[in-house]
């Protein structure tokens, strides 16, 4: 622990990880992470203590700003599609309601609809 904390680490990168304590001081990770947890917190505890920040707690932080970024930009694509669906919703009750007119005019029912122009057919 002192050596990573000293910047002079023998074995591991010397980052302020428990990964990097963990091969410094030549043990499995699961041992500071299950078994030794008053370790680990003594670590991060004189991390903090030196105004130093853990580096995993720098990358959660950074993490974290990534997916509000990504979450915000979801939630205005998803505005931005509901706003489009309400449109072809719109629309394709428009062409419904067009196409059962037509049906309605070449079917030679009575319709409300005047046609602009002679129908297929017709000159």
């Amino acid at each position: 622990m002192d050596r990573i904390l000293d910047g002079t680490p023998e074995r591991s990168n010397g980052a302020l990880t428990i990964v990097a304590l963990a091969i410094e001081a030549d043990v499995p990770r699961n041992a500071l992470t299950q078994r030794h947890t008053d370790l680990k917190n003594k670590f991060y505890d004189r991390v903090r203590a030196r105004g130093g920040i853990p580096d995993v707690e720098i990358r959660l932080r950074r993490k974290i700003s990534d997916l509000k970024t990504t979450i915000a930009n979801k939630n205005k694509e998803i505005v931005r599609l509901r706003d489009d669906v309400q449109g072809f919703l719109a629309e394709a009750t428009r062409l419904t309601l067009e196409n059962e007119e037509l049906r309605d005019v070449l079917s030679g029912r009575p319709s409300n609809v005047t046609p602009l122009r002679a129908g297929p057919g017709s000159r």
